[in-house]
């Protein structure tokens, strides 16, 4: 067992928590979570944190700002009650994509979310966080914060489940997401393409393929970071099948899924896939081994 380590969660990923508190031989503890009846937030810990380190296993859906509270108010009670040390370990890390003012008056959301962080937490993991104009997680967090990837699990189960190889393509819906489905292609062994997206506005887009690739009669895996709406990623099959795929799967880092998305989706894809960074139905690949690898490193 590994002296003074706890791991925890909030409202979500109590499987992953508990998966990683076995895996590294800690102690998994219980949180309680609720609300007095005037709607402040109540939040007990169920065992002793004092001199310990906590790490906080917590997804920023299906609720990011509540997410976000409940990390700040756990991470300082724990401080309070005296942990060595807090850890949070975000599979999904919301606010990063508001990281400009794109109409005036907006909010941006990325630093202030990174500042909270900054106050509150001695360490953060994460999976695969939107990073755009943001280059990197040093950019807006002073604490240790890591971007973690799931690409190797995702390209292991995608070699699993698709073995003839020979017929199999992944492709990235816009180059945005071009740098997931390279990488996952180079672990599968088997070739990649891009389409690149012209955006109308956030419901709308076109989609068209930057070279001469022979989709014909192929199995065509489209693979992106986030799928929100699910509107790229419904253009991107329609696109795949008018040039001949025989096949077409969607996989998503992170499966939210918003304006009845996944219904919309399963009308056109063969298959969807996403990993358990957001709770779903869909989630058939484990992220839990990637924050192990790194927690078995240094905690």
């Amino acid at each position: 067992m590994v002296k003074n380590v706890i791991v925890t969660n909030l409202n979500t990923c109590e499987k992953t928590a508990k998966k990683i508190a076995k895996s590294i031989d800690a102690v998994y503890m219980k949180t309680e979570v609720s609300t007095f009846p005037d709607g402040d937030l109540y939040l007990k810990f169920k065992g002793d944190v004092k001199g310990k380190k906590l790490i906080i296993v917590e997804s920023f859906q299906p609720n990011s700002t509540k997410a976000m509270m409940d990390i700040v108010f756990a991470s300082n009670a724990a401080k309070q009650q005296g942990a060595k040390k807090v850890v949070v370990c975000a599979p999904y890390l919301a606010f990063m994509r508001q990281d400009k003012m794109f109409n005036a008056g907006e909010c941006v959301s990325a630093p202030i979310m990174a500042k909270l962080f900054n106050e509150n937490v001695d360490k953060l993991l994460t999976v695969d966080p939107h990073l755009h104009r943001i280059l990197k997680m040093k950019d807006v967090f002073t604490i240790p914060a890591k971007n973690l990837t799931a690409n190797q699990v995702i390209g292991d189960f995608v070699a699993k489940k698709y073995k003839a190889k020979k017929n199999l393509m992944i492709m990235g819906p816009d180059w945005e997401s071009y740098q997931w489905a390279d990488e996952i292609a180079r672990i599968v062994g088997v070739e990649d393409t891009v389409l690149h997206k012209d955006r109308h506005s956030s419901r709308n887009v076109d989609v068209k393929l930057t070279e001469k690739v022979d989709l014909k009669g192929k199995t065509i895996v489209i693979v992106d970071d986030i799928i929100s709406t699910g509107n790229t990623m419904i253009k991107a099959c329609i696109k795949s099948r008018k040039l001949g795929a025989k096949k077409v799967i969607a996989i998503g880092v992170h499966g939210l899924f918003v304006e009845n998305a996944f219904k919309k989706m399963e009308k056109h894809f063969d298959d969807i896939f996403t990993v358990n960074t957001v709770q779903h139905d869909s989630n058939k690949i484990d992220v839990a081994d990637v924050f192990i690898e790194e927690l078995s490193k240094r905690i």
